[in-house]
């Protein structure tokens, strides 16, 4: 059984609402401090952010974020100048409109963008497991990892078919195998619901309420 430290570590203890602000960012990195999560993730607006306060706990930023409706160029630009700001993972979001009509060659070419952009960076791809068929799911993972991602994410937590399930990532992990991470994010609000997204397979997880869930109670928050 998975301890609470263990947990925590795999931890990428998220602010991404739009009305945060930057005390709020550093509340964030203080608790992922004390809580021994491996990162924060913040929106790139707050980078850089002091590496003094984070005690080698790592920095995640988003891209093309929450939508994914921007040109792949745009998406690179972006997280190139993330990754200048200090950044240590990146996590894109693709164009859900490709995978759903089935142009997979679109949402590799979406992914290679940003992965030419920054090659020596942790680069992770969200693909809106809730918004996809099985079918759907299978061919963007093979996209995403043939593009050269390392990790394939179920969610933003902002889309309203819902978050993270356990049966997406299953899915997920079977198809990339252990060639690429996988990343469970977007409801994950209970220890149960986190511990099971690891059983399924999931290598890091997106939570917005760690402390509650490391403490074994209920989160509030969507992401």
């Amino acid at each position: 059984m998975i301890t609470p430290a263990e947990l925590a570590g795999m931890v990428d203890h998220t602010l991404l609402k739009p009305e945060a602000t930057t005390a709020d960012v550093q509340a964030l990195c203080q608790e992922a401090v004390e809580l021994g999560a491996f990162s924060v993730c913040i929106s790139p607006s707050f980078l850089p952010v002091s590496l003094d306060a984070l005690h080698g706990v790592k920095v995640a930023t988003v891209c093309g974020f929450p939508s994914g409706k921007h040109k792949p160029a745009i998406k690179a630009v972006e997280a190139a100048r993330s990754v200048t700001e200090g950044a240590d993972e990146v996590d894109m979001v693709i164009d859900i409109g490709n995978a759903v009509s089935g142009d997979f060659g679109a949402v590799h070419a979406d992914v290679l963008a940003v992965r030419e952009a920054i090659p020596a960076t942790v680069l992770k791809v969200i693909i809106e497991s809730a918004a996809l068929t099985d079918e759907q799911i299978v061919a963007v993972c093979r996209a995403s990892a043939d593009a050269g991602a390392d990790f394939v994410k179920t969610s933003t937590g902002f889309h309203p078919a819902g978050g993270a399930s356990a049966h997406a990532v299953e899915l997920m992990r079977r198809t990339v195998g252990d060639a690429l991470g996988v990343k469970a994010s977007g409801g994950i609000r209970s220890w149960d619901a986190a511990v099971q997204m690891v059983e399924a397979g999931a290598s890091r997880l997106g939570l917005s309420g760690t402390a509650a869930v490391l403490a074994g109670g209920s989160a509030d928050g969507d992401y």
